[in-house]
């Protein structure tokens, strides 16, 4: 059911794109190569543990954890089909 000025679907056409989004956004921050058996930040050793369950990890879990703080930006929404994004 859709109101006002949208089509049928149009709202769940939004969910989807932002889901869509943010899937892209998490492969894209996903580690890829050989990992490191040394943090390239700190310099601390990785776990063996943590080089098998993440291939091609470049930080220890606290490096991580930073980087991850720094990166973390969420809308809420999904502006794509919005006037306000095409003015960017």
């Amino acid at each position: 059911m859709a109101g006002g000025w949208s089509r049928d679907g149009a709202v769940q056409d939004q969910i989807d794109a932002t889901v869509e989004d943010a899937v892209k956004r998490a492969r894209s921050r996903m580690p890829g190569g050989e990992g490191l058996t040394h943090c390239e930040d700190c310099g601390a050793a990785i776990p063996e543990a943590r080089r098998k369950a993440i291939h091609g990890v470049r930080l220890c879990v606290n490096c991580q954890s930073e980087d991850d703080k720094k990166q973390t930006v969420f809308t809420g929404f999904n502006r794509r089909g919005s006037k306000d994004s095409q003015l960017k």
